[in-house]
């Protein structure tokens, strides 16, 4: 697919054929089915990514595999730094998080994620403004490092008070929170979404969840993407492709992701699926070569 950017994907993952040298050790016990089933490791990554026409990656650490143990991760983006930057994940809520970011930060990897909500693991008992996550959230504050964070809806009210506290840190909101749209445009049923606009440090994954949330009911994939970036902004939001956890593959995701922005401005799609990454991630570079 001939694009007029450099596409960057700011939401893949990597599964290692290796078990003994990356073994497994799911968030909750329990391995997901995608990663059993569909698994993708880094030669299998820059193949897709070069059938898509995707320039570039962010490796999202996967939770419901490795856990916290981001090695694979981190030696996927050593190993081809002009490809991928990598996302680390911490225990938000343990005693040393604050180090566990810093060996992975000095190991190479870009961005933090605090994942308390997906398909296969949901950790509720952990909660983003636990007092006992503050020293996480400080340092993430304090070092400009982005944090993604994955939640569902009901737990935006969370996510508010960590911005409302710690107003420098970055976010990026994985699937834009997996808002109800099938009410359409104006989309009140995501009312606590729109509610955080405000937050200039926030920024939205738009990912193939959204894609094919949005084209329930009322919705439409284009309503949608019209309203965040109306809401939002286009230069907070990044485009993700959900590689390999969500099926089809990625040049069917990224066309997906091409059709649902095409009434928006050409300057505001290069934002989505280029510029904001950039800016995010300033280890992608500049995408020129």
């Amino acid at each position: 697919m001939a694009l007029p950017w450099p596409v960057v994907d700011t939401h893949c993952h990597v599964i290692a054929p290796d078990t003994a040298r990356y073994p497994l050790q799911p968030m909750g016990g329990k391995q997901s089915d995608w990663s059993r089933e569909r698994p993708v490791d880094d030669a299998g990554m820059i193949a897709a990514m070069a059938e898509a026409g995707v320039a570039q990656a962010v490796l999202v650490q996967a939770s419901t595999c490795y856990g916290h143990d981001s090695s694979y991760v981190r030696d996927c983006a050593r190993a081809h730094p002009a490809a991928f930057v990598g996302v680390y994940s911490v225990d938000l809520l343990a005693p040393d998080a604050p180090a566990q970011a810093a060996r992975w930060q000095a190991e190479g990897l870009a961005g933090m994620r605090f994942f308390i909500a997906g398909h296969t693991a949901a950790d509720h008992a952990t909660r983003l403004d636990d007092p006992l996550a503050r020293p996480a959230w400080q340092y993430a504050s304090d070092h400009r490092i982005p944090v993604c964070v994955q939640l569902r809806a009901n737990g935006l009210p969370q996510l508010e008070a960590v911005l409302r506290d710690f107003p420098e840190v970055t976010v990026l909101l994985d699937h834009f929170a997996r808002p109800v749209l099938d009410d359409g445009a104006p989309y009140a049923k995501a009312a606590s979404l729109w509610a955080l606009a405000r937050f200039p440090k926030l920024n939205f994954k738009l990912t193939t969840h959204n894609m094919l949330e949005s084209a329930q009911g009322q919705s439409t994939p284009q309503a949608f993407c019209e309203a965040a970036v109306a809401a939002f902004g286009a230069h907070r939001i990044a485009w993700g492709s959900n590689f390999p956890a969500s099926s089809g593959g990625l040049a069917h995701q990224l066309q997906l992701a091409m059709d649902a922005t095409r009434t928006l401005s050409e300057a505001d799609r290069a934002s989505i699926f280029s510029d904001t990454a950039r800016r995010l991630y300033p280890g992608l570079g500049s995408g020129q070569a």
